[in-house]
């Protein structure tokens, strides 16, 4: 029997091109192509739902089994045969009836499913893995260990699982022969519930497209309260083309990128009179990298001229004496095409890695930023992070592991050093960094920071001027024979106790911008010598401005 659906006018041309917001939907989970038609699942209302991906119309295909589908999280679509999950069980139906057919029952929560001919594939969180069944026997027939530690979604195309996790912020590509991860890529919005692969019936281009569903803050009218607006929630879900270029030679994986101005800039404003002969005020230029490309930079206020402090660009800024009322506001502006990056490199790759430089030595591991590596309670913690391990890559994972399980986030207006950090237990990021540079330098892991600032990640808002709410610092490990490693500082808005997703250990969003790799992001001289908080802080002397705008979505990387 065939099935037949409601149909739409052709707009495979448009498919790959925007992001898709269905209307009247609240949250989407599981995602199909049949062709060019977009089925999705809108798990809290139970509808099934056929998208024109062009006008964002939706027309509801089981009117009459609403109930049925409440809760579904995962779909997939094998010729005229509909699958679904939904609680502990898996079903099947024939597309044109909609009247369900039990398939397996699952010990804990079936999440997402993907078919290929008469091979099941049905992801569980709660064993930690993907199950593959024969349809015709329904038994299972083997497993594979999960790659995340979200809830997962499924796609299948001929030899390639695609695995999207809902925590980690990943797509993982895997050989549906043997579960092996081949390479994982970052999706541009956080919370992706569900994926599918669409075929363009002209070109034959495939293209991957990823749900996502959340909630997003808003401020509301309220004319019974005072003042007459107040903070509520609202649902936020869509589909966006995930776009990735994969270097199996350098080991990572570009995602959707963006182009992107940023401004930073100083005013001038002393919070008491001071006068400061022969000024030089140096501040970071933004970092060319694999994922960051520099398209133009450009002085805000006053010209500056460049330095490089260890292969990196600063712009310097001179004044000849800075007096008591004296105004300047100066700083720079650059417009950035930044992507995500997501590394693949397992412990087994560096078993057999060359020696550590001299130079990587007596830089990166040693004691330069009052790190307190000889105090006794930072030794003792470097020990045992690590434990009995060896695998540089495993000692790097534990003592992230362990920083995340011995300190919990907190902002605060200074910095203190890593042993009184771990005696306090709670730390703002710079303080998650500074006690991991500590641990991993006297593991012999070179270490450096990184960041300075994250652009709010709110891709759909684009040409419309964004403020970051606050600095950021992240920062590199060095693995010979592949170079600088990305990583996160902080658990990033997960708990303690794990398990902790991997999103950020080697790799990092769009909208992480690297600025001054290794270097201080900002330093004030005065007549040849540095200034130090005891002299006097930048903080004391100058406001800071910083403004983001995301101009545009930058075509996939070739």
């Amino acid at each position: 029997m065939t099935f037949t659906l409601p149909s739409f006018p052709s707009t495979s041309h448009m498919l790959g091109k925007r992001t898709i917001r269905p209307l009247g939907a609240a949250t989407l989970c599981g995602i199909a192509f049949i062709e060019d038609t977009l089925l999705a699942i809108d798990t809290v209302k139970g509808h099934l739902l056929q998208i024109n991906p062009h006008s964002d119309n939706t027309q509801i295909l089981n009117s009459h089994q609403v109930k049925d589908f409440m809760d579904v999280t995962g779909i997939s679509v094998w010729k005229d045969t509909l699958w679904l999950t939904r609680g502990n069980q898996v079903y099947l139906c024939n597309l044109n009836s909609l009247g369900l057919e039990h398939f397996v029952t699952l010990p804990y929560t079936a999440d997402g499913i993907a078919v290929w001919e008469s091979t099941i594939y049905v992801s569980c969180q709660k064993q930690g893995g993907i199950l593959i069944f024969d349809r015709d026997t329904r038994k299972q027939i083997t497993k594979f260990y999960a790659p995340g530690v979200g809830v997962e979604n499924l796609a299948v195309d001929e030899e390639t699982l695609w695995v999207s996790d809902t925590v980690e912020q990943t797509v993982y590509c895997i050989d549906r022969a043997t579960g092996e991860v081949t390479f994982a890529v970052l999706t541009p919005f956080d919370s992706p519930t569900g994926i599918a692969i669409h075929k363009d019936s002209e070109t034959g281009k495939k293209t991957l497209y990823v749900a996502y569903a959340s909630e997003e803050p808003y401020v509301r009218d309220n004319p019974n309260a005072d003042p007459s607006h107040e903070l509520s929630y609202r649902d936020r879900t869509f589909i966006h083309p995930l776009n990735y270029s994969h270097n199996p030679d350098k080991r990572y994986t570009l995602s959707n990128g963006y182009l992107i101005e940023m401004s930073y800039m100083e005013e001038i404003a002393p919070l008491e009179d001071v006068y400061l002969p022969e000024v030089e005020w140096r501040i970071a230029l933004p970092s060319e990298t694999e994922r960051q490309k520099i398209k133009h930079i450009e002085p805000i206020g006053l010209p500056f001229t460049e330095e490089i402090v260890q292969g990196q660009r600063v712009a310097v800024f001179k004044f000849d004496a800075l007096t008591p009322g004296e105004r300047h506001i100066f700083g720079w502006k650059a417009v950035l095409e930044v992507r995500g990056i997501k590394y693949r490199i397992t412990p087994t790759d560096v078993e057999n890695i060359p020696e550590l430089s001299v130079e990587l030595k007596s830089r990166y591991l040693v004691d330069d930023d009052d790190l307190a590596m000889d105090t006794s309670i930072v030794r003792r913690a470097a020990r045992e992070a690590i434990g009995t391990e060896t695998n540089l890559l495993r000692k790097m994972y534990s003592i992230r592991n362990y920083v995340y399980d011995e300190l919990s986030y907190g902002i605060k207006p200074h910095i203190d050093t890593p042993d009184i950090v771990l005696e306090r237990g709670v730390g703002s990021c710079g303080e998650y960094v500074g006690v991991l540079l500590a641990l991993c330098r006297l593991n012999g892991i070179p270490c450096r920071t990184v960041g300075r600032y994250k652009c709010p990640p709110y891709a759909e808002y684009q040409q419309v001027p964004l403020q970051p709410q606050y600095n950021h610092v992240w920062l590199e490990f060095y693995v010979p024979g592949f170079g600088w490693l990305p990583m996160e500082s902080n658990p990033d808005d997960v708990g303690r106790g794990g398990p902790y997703p991997t999103r950020f250990f080697m790799g990092l969003c769009w909208y992480h911008i690297e600025i001054g790799k290794g270097i201080s992001f900002e330093t004030l001289m005065s007549q040849g010598a540095r200034l130090t908080k005891e002299d006097l802080s930048i903080g004391e002397l100058a406001i800071n401005h910083i403004r983001f705008t995301i101009l545009e979505e930058l075509p996939p990387a070739s």
